[in-house]
């Protein structure tokens, strides 16, 4: 017997490797976390790390077929290493971080840009130019407590677009934790995208994106 008054939503969820799911509760982004990246956007590379969040069904697992989003006209790719977490908790120092981490993903934070542009330049909130419909492409999650450092690549259309190493983070996935866990209470099902190398640019319909992290895996998807 429930009371609820229309029927629950359904449960977000990412395929994990070598079988099962993994629940979403929220998802967290930090920006600017590679200082080539923060200088193509005009900012300092030196600054602390700050967040904005999606909604936890903006995923998009395993990519496929994504429809080109509506209300923009410069629409860009952001690939980025994206940290599972098993646990969770408050101001979490940064020699326990990776206790909570249950695995790491291969992520891509699709972004209006236009949006986002002018809500910067009008001191607004970026919801609308982050957290839209399918504007979290996600591959299947590799369980592993240890974070990747190799290299972090996507192209588009087989052309390169961003290539660097995870190694060049500023801030650091235990770092990253820490810092997230004095701004909320972190807990299992929560997703952190940890930033995009520079190389950012637009995608148009038709376009087929695929990246990769060495040792976590690989996913591409086509804008239709």
């Amino acid at each position: 017997m429930t009371d609820h008054v229309i029927a629950p939503p359904a449960l977000s969820a990412v395929p994990v490797a070598g079988g099962g799911s993994f629940p979403v509760r929220r998802i967290y982004c930090v920006g600017r976390n590679y200082a080539a990246h923060a200088r193509e956007m005009g900012m300092d590379a030196r600054e602390p790390p700050f967040f904005f969040a999606k909604p936890a069904d903006a995923v998009r697992p395993l990519g496929g077929e994504i429809s080109f989003p509506r209300a923009t006209q410069n629409l860009h790719h952001e690939v980025e290493l994206v940290v599972a977490l098993k646990g969770g908790g408050a101001d979490v120092p940064v020699s326990a971080a990776l206790d909570l981490v249950f695995g790491y993903a291969v992520g891509v934070d699709l972004t209006r840009r236009d949006l986002q542009t002018l809500a910067r330049e009008a001191g607004k909130p970026w919801d609308a130019a982050k957290g839209f419909d399918d504007s979290a492409p996600i591959s299947a999650i590799v369980p592993g407590r240890e974070p990747p450092a190799g290299a972090i690549k996507l192209a588009v259309n087989g052309k390169a677009r961003q290539n660097t190493v995870i190694a060049d983070m500023i801030w650091s996935v235990p770092e990253i934790i820490a810092e997230a866990s004095k701004l909320w209470r972190l807990a299992p099902g929560d997703l952190i995208y940890t930033g995009t190398p520079e190389g950012v640019g637009p995608l148009v319909r038709g376009d087929a994106v695929s990246c990769e992290i060495d040792g976590v895996g690989a996913l591409a998807f086509t804008l239709v």
